[in-house]
């Protein structure tokens, strides 16, 4: 029986999670094996809402910050090659990769 891998990216820049994708997608299909995804997750908005003024006099106006923390999903059969090519990959910096073995 061939274990899994699933492959968990998180950024908050989609072009670098799709270039890390792409690099992935690359080796699977260098080396064969059988890939799914990637699958692209729900997009957490984190808003942080602040008042505008200081002091806390005048009107009340308030800024609006978002933060949008895209996520992509892959799951690739793991032959030892394969994973050892994949983790050689160079994930740029806001890039979070996880990796998980299921069976």
């Amino acid at each position: 029986m061939v274990q899994k891998a699933r492959i968990r990216l998180a950024g908050t820049e989609p072009r670098k999670l799709d270039d890390v994708c792409e690099q992935v997608k690359k080796i699977a299909e260098k080396t064969g094996v059988d890939l799914s995804g990637p699958v692209p997750l729900p997009t957490k908005k984190l808003r942080v809402p602040t008042r505008k003024s200081p002091d806390g006099e005048g009107t009340a106006t308030w800024e609006r910050w978002e933060m949008r923390i895209h996520k992509r999903l892959i799951e690739i059969d793991a032959d030892e090659r394969t994973m050892r090519q994949i983790m050689r990959v160079r994930v740029p910096e806001g890039v979070n990769i996880e990796i998980e073995l299921i069976s």
